[in-house]
């Protein structure tokens, strides 16, 4: 696959709210994430699939509702793809709200290398 053509279905799944789909589909063993910042509840990087998807289960425990995602046209440059995701979602004990990030990714060998996000 091309690197829009998975940006495209990357987009895609996560607009669905398939995020660990999207994730087992296209990332690589050894992907490294990087958050914003560091919280008390995740750290700034992680590395390796195993995490990942350990991360996603641990930010899902923390919603109690999810109402929908939506996602933008993703924007390819080279080897390296973008795209804006909006969740509506209720965190637990909180308010419904639009969460937005740019989300970057990094594509090796038709494989997600590096994903990085940004509020």
């Amino acid at each position: 696959m091309t690197t829009q053509e998975i940006a495209n279905r990357l987009a895609e799944l996560c607009k669905n709210g398939e995020f660990e789909t999207a994730q087992k589909e296209f990332y690589a063993q050894d992907v490294v994430s990087i958050e914003p910042e560091e919280t008390p509840e995740f750290e700034k990087e992680v590395k390796g699939l195993d995490k990942i998807i350990e991360k996603g289960d641990k930010f899902m425990s923390m919603v109690e509702a999810f109402h929908g995602a939506d996602t933008s046209t993703p924007i390819v440059a080279g080897n390296s793809f973008a795209f804006v995701l909006t969740m509506d979602i209720t965190m637990k004990g909180q308010d419904r709200m639009k969460m937005q990030e740019l989300c970057v990714y990094t594509v090796k060998d038709g494989k997600v290398i590096l994903e990085q996000f940004f509020m």
